[in-house]
């Protein structure tokens, strides 16, 4: 391309901040949210949802003021928005096409921290970077606090207008935090596999939340097991994160499961009393750094408005969802 130059995407300065892992080949890079080298362990719908990149960003240092993406979206069709930061304040957004690419311009001509948000809906695999021909670039040594949040769709935020408008890049952006965001839009559902991923993470975050319950509403745990199985996941991540401060969150509000008995005779009523009792559990056993918050806290009736499908808030609801986490749980979190 005229008057710019190529960076490499493995070799560099380039970071894709907030991946768990790269499948990297001749035609590029694909940032997954599960490691790329086990994939077939995870089931396929998680991996479907780990795919999409949501959270995840291209890192770096660098004074150039455009910057070119070549993308591929796997053949799929449609609009796909890209947001660029610029020392954590949006700064531009721009659409791809099908599988076209990207391309930002204007950018302030000193050197800046540089962070391009993937779109948090489709699958993708990054084929080229390129800047200014005279700029400079460099890695991004972010020092910034470590957040895990691990959750459903209403984590993973498929909706949001562009990828920066999802309540946990807002919440990050907003305090000026290095986001990992493990919304598997459907397949929130306890994995074990997701739990020692969680257990293993090289660093490790400094905060974590959670957001558990409401992709269970399907069945897949009774009376009987919801609440052992929350426990299993926090017993398995505490194995290493031991005094990591953590917040569990249970489900939001969704109207037509309230208080209306599942397949197994749950209800979301009662899936946020056994979130509860969890964490009651392990604070009784000696855990000094958990919390829990209820769901309601974060969107409750009042909010329904926002939520067109009775299920998922809409792009105003994503707003409403990061003040109220911002205020409810993430000042707390930092002020510990």
């Amino acid at each position: 391309m005229d008057e710019l130059q190529s960076i490499s995407l493995t070799n560099g300065p380039v970071q894709f901040a907030g991946a768990i892992s790269l499948d990297v080949n001749d035609d590029g890079v694909q940032p997954w949210r599960i490691p790329a080298d086990r994939l077939d362990l995870f089931h396929e719908g998680l991996r479907g949802s780990a795919g999409q990149p949501s959270g995840v960003r291209i890192a770096f240092v660098s004074n150039t003021r455009r910057i070119a993406l070549q993308l591929d979206h796997g053949g799929g069709s449609g609009q796909f928005p890209y947001d660029i930061t610029v020392d954590g304040r949006f700064y531009q957004r721009c659409t791809a096409f099908g599988g076209a690419g990207v391309g930002f311009a204007g950018l302030p001509a000193e050197e800046k921290r540089i962070e391009i948000w993937l779109y948090q809906g489709a699958h993708v695999r990054v084929k080229a970077l390129h800047i200014d021909a005279d700029a400079t670039i460099k890695p991004f040594d972010d020092q910034r606090t470590r957040w895990l949040t691990y959750g459903s769709s209403i984590t993973h935020c498929r909706r949001a207008n562009g990828p920066t408008e999802t309540w946990p890049a807002m919440v990050a952006n907003r305090f000026d935090l290095n986001l990992t965001s493990l919304g598997y839009g459907g397949h929130c559902c306890f994995d074990p596999l997701v739990a020692m991923m969680i257990r293993d993470m090289t660093p490790a975050p400094d905060i974590i939340t959670m957001k558990l319950g409401i992709n269970c509403v399907g069945g897949a745990y009774n009376d009987r097991t919801f609440r052992e199985a929350v426990l299993g996941l926090l017993h398995i991540v505490r194995e290493k994160h031991t005094d990591t401060p953590m917040v569990i969150c249970s489900p939001i509000i969704c109207p037509p499961h309230e208080t209306a008995p599942n397949a197994v005779g749950m209800t979301l009523v009662m899936m946020r009393e056994l979130v509860g009792e969890a964490v009651e559990r392990m604070i009784a056993h000696g855990d000094r750094h958990i919390r829990y918050v209820s769901g309601i806290e974060l969107f409750g009736e009042s909010d329904v408005m926002h939520m067109p499908d009775q299920v998922h808030p809409d792009s105003a609801g994503e707003y409403v969802m990061a003040d109220r986490f911002a205020d409810k749980v993430m000042a707390k979190l930092l002020a510990r």
